[in-house]
């Protein structure tokens, strides 16, 4: 384990994986409400994925100084750092993606709905599978794989069905060329959650492979 003897590092390390799987959820809830044309719902889940991206960026910090100030864990300080920092790009994009549709407000047609839905959760379960590898490399790094390989596998779903939302789109004769666009916009910026948390699978990768050398 690597937070073995510093069990307030590792508890904080624990609640910011915490604010990142939460959010998860919170932006496959908001992307339904907003496909549900639920505004209420929406600006509440839009509200409350702004407090989770700030709360796990307050706690990215907090973890940051402390390995600094009080020299812990030395010899795996580098690639905990990174690994925060990447993961917080996931939560990054979450909220931003969800901010966006709160911003330009994309009318999507109703035949393209489940589509978008069903890439949203397939982007939340890349996220959920990478906070899984992510604990496991804290705790258990040789179970570490058991994980990746579902991160890599939701990842190329994710690609797979954003691909086919987009042929679909480009594809019908009732819209505009500036209407397949927005759609197409939201389609990649759901897909780019899922690419997020591949580049922490690819890290965890590397940094698991170091340890157990």
């Amino acid at each position: 384990m690597i937070f073995k003897k510093t069990k307030g590092l590792e508890l904080q390390m624990d609640a910011f994986l915490d604010k990142i799987s939460e959010s998860g959820i919170v932006f496959r809830r908001g992307v339904k409400s907003y496909l549900k044309n639920n505004e209420e719902e929406f600006s509440r889940y839009l509200e409350n994925i702004r407090v989770l991206e700030h709360e796990a960026d307050e706690l990215r910090k907090a973890i940051e100084t402390a390995m600094y100030t009080q020299t812990l864990v030395p010899e795996s300080r580098g690639d905990i750092l990174a690994l925060m920092e990447t993961s917080d790009d996931v939560i990054d994009r979450a909220k931003d993606t969800l901010s966006e549709m709160g911003i330009e407000r994309p009318h999507i047609p109703e035949e393209f709905r489940d589509g978008y839905f069903e890439l949203a959760r397939s982007t939340v379960r890349a996220m959920e599978e990478m906070v899984k590898a992510m604990r496991a490399f804290m705790r258990a790094p040789l179970t570490v794989r058991d994980y990746l390989h579902k991160v890599y596998h939701w990842e190329k779903e994710s690609d797979r069905l954003a691909e086919e939302l987009k042929r679909t789109i480009f594809a019908s004769k009732d819209l505009d060329l500036s209407q397949k666009i927005h759609l197409r916009y939201f389609a990649l910026h759901i897909d780019t959650i899922a690419d997020r948390a591949e580049d922490v699978a690819d890290r965890l990768a590397i940094y698991t492979i170091k340890r157990s050398i």
